[in-house]
């Protein structure tokens, strides 16, 4: 059952019954992945079909050095098009191609154990109360652009002091052609209800220029 379907060369009913596992498989791994990442449908829709696309290059390629030279540049190509994912839409594609690589050297009851068994261990581990910190639900991302004019350095510290039980500079880059500031930090409000306060008090500071309070992990994935 787990031995390799291929023979050499690889017959027509080898190859279908191969496309048939990994198509099948496929969607029921992006059906299980879409209770725990929120994504556009489109995303589902190519990772369900990735364990096949990997596994018709794995078996086309087929020891053939220069092939596989050409195809591994294409993914860079394709890689370098994509835009950034969360950590869990990687995650569902890495696992795509892991199981695509074993359906593709036509060990299908592999790439089928691949792929619902890490996709079930992957939605029971999101769910269990384990890594998690719960200091982090409540770190905050906050942006405030300034004047190019005000001295930055210290110039929140005494509002800061008075709002955040914790903040941390997270950067600092130019805006606005060069004519603006903005700052980043990584902050802990004492106080939730008082966000609006403290966007208030702020603004009376950076001359009423933009001001975002952002979750701390969207933040990240936006940089």
């Amino acid at each position: 059952m787990f031995d390799s379907i291929y023979s050499t060369p690889v017959t027509v009913s080898e190859f279908f019954i191969m496309a048939g596992a990994a198509v099948l498989s496929g969607f029921v791994f992006s059906w299980i992945m879409s209770f725990r990442i929120r994504s556009r449908k489109r995303f589902f829709m190519v990772v369900a079909i990735i364990p096949f696309i990997v596994a018709s290059v794995i078996t086309f390629v087929n020891g053939n050095i220069g092939a596989g030279v050409a195809v591994g540049g294409a993914f860079g190509l394709i890689r370098f098009r994509s835009a950034p994912g969360s950590v869990d839409e990687i995650a569902a594609i890495l696992i795509a191609m892991g199981s695509g690589i074993a359906f593709g050297m036509g060990y299908v009851a592999y790439g089928v154990v691949i792929l619902i068994a890490l996709a079930v261990v992957y939605l029971i581990l999101s769910f269990l109360p384990i890594f998690e910190h719960k200091s982090m639900a409540q770190d905050r991302m906050l942006r405030i652009t300034i004047p190019e004019s005000l001295e930055y350095s210290g110039a929140f510290d005494d509002i800061f002091k008075h709002y955040l039980i914790s903040y941390e500079n997270a950067g600092v880059k130019t805006t606005g052609m060069g004519s603006m500031f903005r700052l980043s930090f990584k902050i802990q409000m004492k106080d939730p209800s008082e966000e609006k306060a403290f966007i208030d008090e702020l603004r009376t500071k950076n001359g009423n220029l933009e001001i975002a309070i952002l979750p701390y992990t969207e933040a990240t994935n936006q940089l």
